[in-house]
């Protein structure tokens, strides 16, 4: 917990704020839901900035913390950064639902399947990002670069996938409470790929950290 004070008050960077506040385009007709997700990814990649200018590496190793520790506080305090994304977005889809909800051409409509998409992404990002960071942390722009695409990638297929997959047009795509056993069972599998994609990311960032030499 101490060390989740420390990334709070030493690490966060204003974005985080802003972009945990851009969950509201889910209320934009015709808008990619899942780009909010990434916004959020944009955050973490600033928070790793700001940490690699103020030297956050060779302060927190000087505390009486392995190199483990420092990499699972950064990562879970990431994590808790998308989990009130994860809530904003189901609090926009919320109140969409109540104001009228107009079919999205870009991709799944704001609905129970969308949380679902959006902890996938998270769980991309987390995958490739973090790992890659912890590999070498004076480049963050490379490690989220190659997340940000992959991210992407990920956001066409599934725009793409809601006009020619059957499995998402006609069923995920579909209005709530339309389906709601078979898009609750995806977002069920999407909640179990962001814990075990995160949980094997700090997994992958430690290893990572551990060969990496900070005196260079």
């Amino acid at each position: 917990m101490k060390m989740l004070m420390k990334e709070w008050k030493l690490c966060m960077h204003p974005t985080g704020y802003i972009m945990l506040l851009c969950t509201a385009l889910i209320l934009v007709p015709g808008y990619p839901y899942g780009v909010s997700c990434f916004y959020m990814g944009l955050a973490i990649y600033f928070i790793c900035l700001t940490a690699r200018e103020n030297h956050d590496a060779t302060y927190t190793l000087t505390l009486p913390v392995s190199r483990g520790d420092a990499v699972r506080a950064r990562i879970l305090f990431c994590a808790a950064l998308e989990v009130i994304d994860l809530l904003l977005i189901a609090l926009f889809i919320l109140i969409k639902q109540l104001i009228g909800n107009m079919p999205n051409p870009a991709g799944l409509d704001a609905g129970v399947a969308l949380v679902g998409e959006a902890m996938i992404l998270f769980a991309i990002f987390n995958m490739i990002f973090f790992p890659l960071y912890y590999r070498d942390i004076n480049k963050p722009g490379k490690a989220f670069g190659i997340a940000a695409v992959a991210v992407f990638l990920w956001i066409i297929l599934e725009v793409v996938g809601t006009y020619t997959i059957s499995f998402l047009r006609d069923i995920l795509d579909q209005p709530d409470p339309q389906y709601m056993g078979d898009k609750m069972l995806f977002t069920l599998g999407g909640l179990a790929l962001f814990l075990g994609g995160t949980a094997l990311s700090i997994q992958r960032s430690a290893k990572k950290f551990e060969e990496v030499d900070l005196s260079l």
